[in-house]
């Protein structure tokens, strides 16, 4: 086994968003004067290793299942494929994902003891909730939500408190931003899965409302965001500089567009999946941008 087929293992494309998510609360706290350089590389270290963590674990679960034995692979979900390929044994993945787990978590508790004890709710919460998380939350309507929250929401607040050592309404209404967009990324990418997630006993929100209705909820989900943003900037809880985000309206339209025309057929929705990810991805950093450009106006 080589270093590369470990790295892929940890599907290191979905990783991109972790510094973008954990950014926004840097943003936050740098407008209000609170930034520490060594205690941001670390706390971005830990937000990787969580990610990794839920990455590898639920490649694990879903191989011991035989979910991605019978899923359709798209380059956006179905797994990483190393596994079902034979190249790493189910047990060292699994070893992998405790590793990050504990070391992520040790890295909170560090945090606690440097910034805050405040901390250990949110490590306790994200640590639970990613163990169980294939096995039980995503069998209880309840994979999106804990996807927002952990890799969105909690990143972002996390990064925050890390800086300023407190909770602020100035970091948790930008944080709902990458929350969203987080539980946005995984309804979308359920899309292609629905039949072999429900054959292996899975409950999803995509499963709750059809494909069809679904794919119109998920143009809520696009929609919401600029709702959010415009409502806290009339209410003053947000600067007017975030206005910036509205410019990735175009690539949410031509996600949501085209998950509405090809919710059902998954060639033709692929170029959504990748839109959806292009527009989370621009969206998070022009949240960051939007936050930060305030302070030189």
């Amino acid at each position: 086994m080589s270093l590369k087929t470990w790295f892929l293992e940890t599907r290191p494309s979905f990783l991109l968003l972790t510094p973008l998510n954990f950014s926004v609360g840097l943003a936050a706290a740098f407008v209000e004067g609170s930034f520490n350089l060594a205690h941001a590389l670390l706390g971005l270290l830990g937000a990787l290793l969580a990610h990794i963590a839920i990455n590898v674990i639920n490649d694990y679960f879903d191989h011991r299942s035989g979910l991605d034995m019978t899923t359709v692979k798209t380059p956006f979900s179905g797994g990483s494929g190393i596994l079902q390929s034979g190249a790493l044994k189910p047990r060292s993945v699994y070893h992998l994902a405790m590793a990050c787990l504990l070391l992520g978590g040790a890295i909170g508790v560090y945090f606690a003891y440097a910034v805050g004890w405040e901390i250990i709710p949110v490590i306790i919460f994200a640590a639970v909730t990613i163990y169980i998380y294939t096995d039980y939350l995503s069998h209880w309507y309840l994979g999106e939500l804990f996807t927002g929250l952990n890799f969105g929401f909690l990143m972002a607040v996390g990064g925050y408190f890390i800086m300023a050592g407190r909770y602020s309404v100035s970091a948790l209404v930008p944080a709902v931003i990458p929350g969203v967009l987080g539980a946005a990324l995984l309804f979308i990418n359920e899309f292609p899965d629905i039949k072999e997630d429900r054959e292996i006993g899975r409950r999803n929100l995509v499963m709750k409302l059809g494909l069809e209705r679904a794919s119109k909820v998920y143009g809520l989900l696009v929609a919401s965001i600029y709702v959010w943003v415009a409502a806290c900037i009339l209410a003053r809880l947000m600067p007017v500089t975030m206005i910036l985000v509205f410019l990735t309206i175009p690539v949410g339209l031509k996600a949501a567009k085209g998950a509405r025309e090809n919710y059902d057929d998954i060639p033709a929705l692929i170029p959504a999946l990748g839109a959806n990810v292009m527009w989370i991805l621009s969206t998070t950093l022009l949240t960051t941008i939007g936050l930060l450009v305030q302070v030189i106006l």
